[in-house]
This record gives C-alpha cells, sequence and structure tokens, in this order.
C-alpha cells in the first residue's frame, strides 16, 4: 500500500456542526402561559388548585355525551368519521345559530364558523384581522391566552382604562382616536379574570364608539351561562352600532365538556370568511364526530336544564369562597362578587406580591394565579384569581384554610428576607 493509499484509508473527519436555524422571533418574544405553568406544579391529588378554570367534572354529563356519540357513530358511522367541510356541520350550526337567536341575536347557520374550541377562535381572528404592529385594545387586566395570541400575531397591545363595571367607553374613545387600531377585545360577561360584568348601558356605549369611530369588536362570551344571579344583559353584538362590526365568541367548554374542544364564531361575512381560510390552514375542520355529537346532544336533551344545574351547583361554591375570604386574606384586602361564571378576583394591600408569594403557599398544598401576568400594561402585583367551581365547599373551605397559613408563612419569611437584606 503507498503513502497515499494509506492516508485515504484513513476515517474522513466529521464535518463541523452548524446550529440549526433559530425558531421565529414571535416564539422567542411570547411567554408560556402562567396559568398551564401552574397546573403542572400543582398536579399533585392532595394540591387544592384555584388556579386552574377547570369546570368540575363530577357536574359532566357524561352519560348523555356518551350516549350521543354511540347514536352518531351508530346511525351515521361513515359521516361521523369523515372530513368534513371547514365552516363545521350544517346540523351543528344550525343549532347553535337557533340557540343565538333565541337569546335575542338573530343568527343564521352560516353567519356560524365552527372552531376547535373558542381559543382557535381568538387564533383565527389575531391572524385574519391583524398585521404585526397593529394596534389592539383590551380590558385592564385581560384573559390571558387573548394577550398570547394577539402578541403572537405580532400586535401592540394596550389596556383600556376601566373601573369594576369594565372597560370606560370615554377612555376608549380617546385611545380609539389615538391609537387608530384594528379591534377591541372584551368579555363582558362574568369576565376572566375578575368575574365582573359590564352593564347594558356600558354596553350601549361600547357599541356606539365602535360604530362611529370605525373599530372591529370581539366579544368573547364563554361564561355567559353560568348565571346564579341577577338578570341576563344582552350581548355588545345585538346593539345596532355594533351589529356589523362585532364578532361574537361561544363554546361549549364550559357548559357541556372542555375535552369536546368545540367553539364557534359568529362574525359578519369579511372576517368570517378570512377566518374560514385561516382555519383551512391550520387544522382543516373541527371533528366531524365531536360536531355532529354535540349536536345530537342538543337535539335529545336539555342542555339548559343541565346548565341550570351547573349553575346552581357553581352558585354555591362562589357562596362558599365567599364566606370565608375575610378570614382567608390579609386586612385591607378587596375581592369581587361575581354574579356567575367560574372566578373571582381579589386585591391584597399594596405590599404584597402575589408571584413572590406563590411558592410559599404552594408548600402548603395549595394554589391560586398571581394576578401581574393578566395586565398588558402596568401589572398590579397585589392581585390574584381564584377559581371557585371545581372543587365543592367543603374542599373550598380547607383550600382557604391552606391558602391562609401559606400566605401568612410566606409573607413573614419575606419579610424576614427583607430585614436581613437590610
Amino acid at each position: 500500500m503507498t503513502v497515499t493509499e494509506k492516508v485515504s484509508a484513513r476515517p474522513a473527519r466529521p464535518a463541523p456542526s452548524v446550529s440549526p436555524p433559530p425558531l421565529a422571533a414571535r416564539t422567542r418574544s411570547i411567554g408560556g402561559s402562567p396559568v398551564r405553568d401552574i397546573l403542572a406544579v400543582t398536579a399533585r391529588p392532595e394540591v387544592i388548585n384555584f388556579a386552574g378554570g377547570l369546570p368540575a367534572p363530577e357536574l359532566f354529563d357524561a352519560e348523555g355525551i356518551a350516549a350521543a356519540y354511540r347514536d352518531v357513530l351508530a346511525e351515521v358511522p361513515a359521516r361521523a368519521l369523515q372530513y368534513s367541510t371547514t365552516e363545521g356541520e350544517p346540523v351543528l350550526r344550525a343549532a347553535l345559530a337557533a340557540r343565538t337567536s333565541a337569546r335575542g341575536l338573530d343568527t343564521d347557520a352560516d353567519d356560524i364558523l365552527v372552531t376547535t374550541g373558542s381559543q382557535q377562535a381568538l387564533s383565527l381572528l389575531a391572524t385574519a384581522l391583524i398585521e404585526p404592529g397593529d394596534t389592539v385594545l383590551v380590558e385592564s387586566p385581560c384573559y390571558l391566552a387573548a394577550l398570547q395570541a394577539f402578541g403572537f400575531a405580532g400586535a401592540r397591545v394596550v389596556a383600556v382604562p376601566g373601573d369594576e363595571d369594565g372597560l370606560d367607553p370615554a377612555a376608549l374613545e380617546e385611545l380609539v382616536l389615538r391609537e387608530r387600531p384594528k379591534l377591541l377585545y372584551t368579555v363582558p360577561t362574568f369576565q376572566n379574570p375578575t368575574g365582573r360584568t359590564m352593564p347594558a348601558a356600558r354596553r350601549a356605549a361600547v357599541a356606539e364608539v365602535a360604530g362611529r369611530c370605525g373599530l372591529w369588536i370581539v366579544e368573547d362570551d364563554p361564561y355567559g351561562e353560568l348565571r346564579f344571579e341577577g338578570e341576563r344583559v344582552p350581548w355588545i353584538a345585538s346593539y345596532d352600532g355594533a351589529r356589523d362590526r362585532t364578532v361574537l365568541l361561544g363554546s361549549f367548554s364550559k357548559v357541556m365538556a372542555p375535552g369536546l374542544r368545540l367553539g364557534w364564531l359568529r362574525a359578519p361575512d369579511g372576517p368570517r370568511r378570512a377566518c374560514a381560510v385561516a382555519k383551512q390552514a391550520a387544522d382543516l375542520h373541527t371533528p366531524t364526530v365531536n360536531q355532529l355529537a354535540a349536536a345530537r346532544y342538543l337535539a335529545d336533551r336539555d342542555l339548559d336544564a343541565h346548565v341550570a344545574r351547573v349553575a346552581a351547583a357553581y352558585g354555591a361554591r362562589r357562596d362558599a369562597m365567599l364566606g370565608g375570604l375575610a378570614d382567608t386574606l390579609p386586612a385591607g384586602s378587596a375581592w369581587t362578587r361575581p354574579e356567575g361564571g367560574m372566578f373571582l378576583w381579589a386585591r391584597l394591600p399594596e405590599r404584597y406580591d402575589t408571584t413572590a408569594l406563590l411558592p410559599g403557599v404552594v408548600r402548603h398544598d395549595v394554589a391560586y394565579v398571581p394576578g401581574a401576568p393578566f395586565h398588558a400594561g402596568e401589572p398590579d402585583r397585589a392581585t390574584l384569581r381564584l377559581c371557585f367551581v371545581t372543587q365543592t365547599p367543603d374542599e373550598i373551605a380547607e383550600g382557604l384554610r391552606r391558602l391562609g397559613e401559606g400566605l401568612r408563612e410566606a409573607w413573614g419569611e419575606a419579610q424576614g428576607e427583607a430585614s436581613r437584606e437590610a
């Protein structure tokens, strides 16, 4: 063998490793959901979790839903297991249109786009309506996953000042004229995270601003049917100024079951068609079998009666939580008293930081969501959100006992640390 042959017989050196291209900038700039992170930390069964927005599983109509699936798969299996149209199964769209019309907003089946949960509707709207750099107006505080959806679309998110009744229409108009936003996002009924409800007069004023100034409204209503006291307030979409510019979102997650992943949007032709195109690129269509089972459930069962039973149970759980907060939270705290939905909002004295205190509280096998991530602007670090529907009244009482102990201990440790640093 020659020298040249010996050299060529040596194994070749591996080429230098080159890193793959970076992820999209939006994935680096938009963080994950603190709520989902907390749920992962508090998955232990001994933890009483006031953090997640989880419907009470023992209240699901599991038998009725199972029967709907059995009937659909027995009677129309080929249809149920086949691809479907992007807009949604006609029978379900017709049923949703009828329910919406019965609640005061005339709706045709063609006005409806079925989505894979109402969260997908938010994502589709962000894709269809928002260009990078567009301004989006939101409530303060705001539903956290909406902030994520708009942030992913590259929007500049601006909070509208408000009070215990929701956003201030005068402040809204000032911001519309100054910022020229693309849309306003609001959860006017039993808002997440505060539980507050916008009064009818204020809704009318918001609709008037949108019509006069030129603005899309995204009205998110996942909780509106879960009312356990007071009178129903009309949708913003039902007011004259907003009829042609409001996208109304709905969901079965809170009234039937979140595992179905069934939501919908009711919208004018332009945004609805744009969302359908965006949905084709996302998942083609929402699962056919789930849509047909939901439509069968609506035909065979009394969903309104089921929701009334769930709301009654949730009302008792809200009362259990409200009844224990005075002995749980530090003196000087304040909290909302929602008429429905799943959440209430508390504010501790100014010196408290609920994000910093949470790890110490979790050691007591109880959890909440700190309020800071729900703010588009300057966060209020003394706030927190509590979900009152997942546990029974007895479990709520025990959870509040743990929460009180955890807050006192965590606050004491924080004060001790501050003293040592001083």
